[in-house]
C-alpha cells in the first residue's frame, strides 16, 4: 500500500537534499513527495541529485503549510531527534514501518521530516500521532535529511504485513488530519468561551488535549459527535441568562 504513503519535507533549505530524498524514495518504491515551502524548488541541483528519479520530482506537490500537505491523511508520523518538554509516543524505524504499512491499508498516511538545522517545531509535532527516532551514534547524531528518508523508506520496503499480526483487522473510517485540525480549533474556541481555558496561555493544555485525541484516533462518526457536543456546549453558554 505504498501508494498511500506520502513523504513530507518541511522548509527544506538545500535543493540537493530534495533530489537525494526523491532518489531514496524511488529506490524503495515510495513515490509521493510533498514539500512545504522549500527554499528553492524546482531547481537544477535537485534534478541532478535525483539521479533519474525525475518522475518523483515531476509529481511533487508543493504546499504553503504543513496543514495543506496533510489534507486527507488519517495517520501522521514525525521524524525528530530533539528532546521535548512534553513527550510524544515514539517508535523506532522497524516499529514505524509495521505501523505505517498497516495504517496505509485504510487510507493516506504521511511521514514528516523537518528542517535540516532544527527539525520540526512543537506546533508541527502536535499534528503527528507518533514520532519516529532513528538510533545513531550518541557522539555524532547528526543525520542528513536524505539519509533519514532513505532509512525509513528502506524499512517500509522490507516490511511485510503478513509477518505482523499485532494489529486489529477492523477497518475504520478515521478522521483525516484536516478534520482533526478543525476540531482542535473548535475545541480551543469552546474551552475559552466556557472559561475553562485561559485564552492568553492555551498552549500547554491544548498540547495535552491534542495528544489525547490523537491517541484515541476518532473516526468520522465519532468526530461528528464530538463537534456536536462542542456546538451544544457553545449554544448553552450563548443562551445562559445573566445573573
Amino acid at each position: 500500500m505504498k501508494k498511500n504513503i506520502r513523504i513530507v519535507l518541511v522548509n527544506t533549505s538545500h535543493p540537493g537534499n530534495i533530489g537525494a530524498a526523491a532518489r531514496a524514495m524511488k529506490n524503495m518504491c515510495v513515490e509521493r513527495l510533498y514539500l512545504v515551502k522549500p527554499k528553492d524548488f524546482p531547481c537544477a541541483e535537485a534534478t541532478a541529485r535525483a539521479s533519474g528519479a525525475d518522475d518523483v520530482l515531476a509529481n511533487t506537490v508543493v504546499c504553503d503549510n504543513l496543514e495543506q500537505a496533510l489534507v486527507g491523511c488519517h495517520f501522521v508520523v514525525g521524524s525528530s531527534a530533539r528532546s521535548r518538554s512534553i513527550s510524544w509516543p515514539v517508535e523506532e524505524p522497524r516499529q514505524m514501518a509495521a505501523h505505517v504499512i498497516q495504517e496505509s491499508q485504510q487510507g493516506d498516511v504521511a511521514l514528516v521530516f523537518g528542517r535540516e538545522d532544527s527539525g520540526l517545531t512543537n506546533e508541527e509535532l502536535e499534528k503527528c500521532h507518533y514520532l519516529v527516532h532513528i538510533p545513531t551514534n550518541p557522539d555524532y547524531s547528526s543525520l542528513n535529511l536524505a539519509a533519514a528518508v532513505q532509512v525509513l523508506c528502506y524499512e517500509l520496503m522490507l516490511f511485510s504485513p503478513a509477518k505482523n499480526n499485532s494489529f486489529e483487522e477492523e477497518v475504520r473510517d478515521l478522521a483525516p488530519a484536516d478534520e482533526m485540525e478543525s476540531f482542535f480549533v473548535h475545541l480551543e474556541q469552546t474551552l475559552v468561551e466556557l472559561a475553562f481555558l485561559d485564552a492568553n496561555h492555551p498552549r500547554k493544555l491544548m498540547r495535552r488535549l491534542r495528544r489525547f485525541f490523537n491517541r484515541a484516533r476518532p473516526d468520522k462518526t465519532e468526530m461528528n459527535i464530538l463537534r456536536g457536543v462542542l456546538s451544544a456546549a457553545q449554544g448553552r453558554k450563548l443562551h445562559k441568562p445573566d445573573r
